[in-house]
């Protein structure tokens, strides 16, 4: 995989704008999760060491898609497709194909994160998910501030999951 780019800094503690600090922790761990991939092979980002079945390549498209769900499709109600990219038709299992490859899957990510940080931009922390959403019930709009402390503790327990798959891959911690 490629190196990341300079990685997002642990938000200070001091900070205390509510937004900022979400918006600051939800950076450092899409960060944190691509310096985990980072130094990886190409076998080991498609190998699973858990019973699950899923390859640290599946998680970053697992987590683009969920950006692409929780941003795109639920929040600012686009007709996004697909919305399950990451499930394998067969087995719904998370998936990569054999001709999709590394680079191409972070590129994935990183759009549709930055695609995430553009919708949050320009919208309020209160400010209610659009009619047309992809909310079930339909008429459930969970405010801004929720998606983002949910989206916070996607990525949270994503990159402990890909800690110990790094440290049984090659003994790689923390980071």
């Amino acid at each position: 995989m490629v190196d990341s780019p300079t990685p997002a800094a642990r938000p200070p503690d001091d900070l205390t704008d509510p937004r900022e600090l979400l918006l600051a922790h939800l950076d450092y761990y899409r960060a944190a999760l691509l310096r985990k991939l980072d130094g990886m092979s190409e076998h080991e980002l498609r190998t699973s060491r858990l019973p699950s079945g899923w390859a640290p390549l599946a998680l970053l498209k697992h987590l683009a898609f969920v950006e692409r769900r929780w941003f795109r499709w639920g929040f600012a109600a686009e007709q996004v497709d697909p919305i399950w990219g990451e499930d394998d038709p067969d087995t719904k299992k998370w998936h990569v194909a054999a001709e999709e490859t590394a680079q191409e899957v972070r590129a994935l990510f990183e759009d549709e994160c930055a695609r995430s940080r553009a919708i949050v931009a320009a919208a309020g922390l209160q400010e209610p998910a659009r009619s047309g959403g992809g909310f079930n019930p339909p008429d459930h709009h969970p405010a801004l501030i929720w998606i983002l402390f949910h989206m916070l503790q996607e990525y949270a327990r994503h990159v402990g999951h890909l800690d110990v798959v790094r440290e049984l891959a090659d003994d790689a911690d923390g980071a």
